[in-house]
């Protein structure tokens, strides 16, 4: 094990971590203080702190998981499926792809990335269904499906389905009444996305085969210095590289030479829903080694690096340590940053809006809106007056970027399948190069409920890029009159008509073919 470590270059923040020592920050957060972030937030707070002694309180888990893993291994069920969104898919995808064992993660509504995990092996496959209510659109569609799914192969399905959830939820109850496999409890007191060393994120991980004990332990060896008032507070200085670099409002996040596999993507969902609100926050651009961010000298980026040098001269903050040290390093280090910033880092106001206009969409099943117009298999529409005197392809994505100014961001929205059109994250960067300015890359529906808040509650600086495609072989979901191809359609044009609503600027490209359209794609940005 190692204990997390920061260094700072290129900046000076020494002044901003003696005001939080002397302040007490880190102390006060370690005991749960609700009043740090002010009058406002602290009503949220009281009842968001339970993730400070994690290390601890989650240990009773640690037995649970193990004796059910044993039971499934005895059976011969060893394909572990987790249906979970946010920080509920996240963090468990950080921890078993750095342990090296196998999870199916299953956060995203594209029929073509239910349908594989419906084709795997479902004689050997255990379903962890993780949500907080059990009301989340997504999770309930995915039970409802594997339900069936079991059934229809003969299989009792409730032998198969394990639930993470919140005492007391309707999913507790509806877990009891269906009489499902297991279901853990998770601390109430603790949101989804500082949830990684609650049951949301060990209960999934443990069962796939990753050590969760060690990780605990990490985490453990890590917490008195991150809840010391020392200037030596290794979250101190991360929390004031983020949130108190004058003028410096994105953090490039990437993870070179580090052993900890997809760290910034759980991240970046930790930051933009924490900061990013009422017009505020820190922009985190998850980006791969070598992006064209990390050589920017651009004056509005910071970097925050699981690194050992710094490859650009913005203010810079390397981290180092073991995973379950960096879960916790992070998540103080973001409770800081909403203090720098005045804001609660604990509240969402803005995940909702999405969600509503889905839902909205889903219930009146209007007719597809109209495309401006369609340039090989790429259907274009675009908010209102972003297409004016426009026809063609690159006509529309040269209208976006005109609108992207020199403080702005580009956000790519991608409502595919991450694994079948993975080539297409290859925009990222050569947008990137082309604007010279930070682009973020997210998979929806996934950042629907990470970076979906900074979209809208956030500094309005974004233009947004959203890609959509048709459903050659759709899924139904049992008893419900929409299926998952109608789903995410309905998610990706709520999402777009809210940022719409507010002002931003969408330009929405619709795939008809899929393979086709995304080499269309790479083509038109040089790939």
């Amino acid at each position: 094990m190692s204990a997390p470590k920061v260094s700072t270059q290129n900046g000076d923040w020494a002044e901003v971590v003696d005001k939080l020592v002397s302040e007490k920050i880190a102390s006060r957060i370690a005991a749960k203080d609700a009043t740090i972030w002010g009058p406002d937030a602290e009503s949220e707070a009281s009842i968001r702190l339970g993730w400070v002694d994690l290390h601890e309180t989650s240990r009773p888990l640690l037995a649970e998981i193990e004796a059910l893993q044993a039971d499934f291994r005895s059976e011969g069920l060893d394909r572990i499926v987790l249906s979970g969104m946010g920080g509920s898919s996240l963090a468990p995808e950080v921890i078993t792809r750095t342990a090296g064992v196998e999870l199916v993660v299953l956060d995203s509504t594209d029929p073509s990335v239910v349908g594989r995990a419906l084709a795997g092996d479902l004689s050997k496959t255990v379903i962890v269904v993780s949500s907080k209510s059990g009301g989340t659109v997504e999770t309930d569609s995915h039970r409802r499906t594997f339900v069936k799914a079991f059934t229809d192969a003969g299989i009792d399905a409730a032998s198969r389905v394990v639930v993470v959830t919140d005492p007391g939820s309707p999913f507790e109850k509806l877990s009891a009444d269906e009489g499902y496999r297991k279901t853990f409890l998770a601390d109430p007191n603790v949101g989804g996305r500082y949830s990684a060393l609650t049951a949301f994120g060990l209960v999934p991980s443990g069962l796939a085969g990753a050590d969760i004990a060690e990780l605990l332990d990490q985490a453990a060896e890590a917490a008195p210095e991150l809840q010391a008032d020392s200037t030596d507070n290794p979250a101190l200085w991360l929390g004031a590289v983020l949130a108190a670099s004058a003028g410096r409002d994105k953090a490039i996040i990437t993870a070179d030479g580090s052993d900890i596999v997809g760290f910034p993507d759980w991240a970046e969902q930790l930051i933009a829903e924490s900061t990013g609100k009422q017009g505020t926050g820190v922009l985190p651009v998850a980006v791969e080694v070598g992006a064209p961010e990390l050589r920017s000298e651009a004056s509005d980026l910071t970097n925050a690096l699981l690194a050992e040098k710094a490859t650009s001269g913005v203010p810079t903050a390397l981290t180092a340590g073991s995973l379950g040290g960096q879960f916790l390093l992070w998540e103080v280090a973001t409770a800081v940053a909403g203090y720098l910033l005045g804001i609660d880092p604990f509240d969402q106001p803005d995940v909702e809006s999405a969600k509503k206009a889905a839902r909205g969409l889903l219930d009146a099943q209007p007719e597809p809106e109209a495309a401006a117009f369609t340039d090989g298999v790429v259907e274009v529409r675009g908010s209102e007056g972003l297409l004016d005197g426009v026809d063609s392809l690159q006509g529309a994505v040269d209208a976006l970027l005109g609108k992207l100014d020199d403080k702005g961001y580009l956000a790519v929205m991608a409502y595919l399948d991450s694994e079948r059109d993975a080539s297409l994250h290859a925009v990222r960067p050569a947008l990137a190069t082309r604007t010279g300015r930070p682009v973020t890359f997210g998979w929806g529906p996934r950042f629907l409920h990470s970076t979906g808040q900074y979209h809208k509650g956030g500094h309005p600086e974004g233009v947004f890029l959203q890609i959509t495609a048709a459903h050659p072989a759709d899924v139904e979901i049992p008893d419900r009159p929409f299926t998952f191809g109608t789903l995410i359609t309905a998610q990706a044009a709520g999402d777009a008509n809210v940022l719409a609503e507010r002002g931003r600027p969408v330009l929405r490209l619709h795939l008809t073919d899929p393979a086709s359209g995304v080499q269309q794609l790479l083509s038109l940005f040089g790939n």
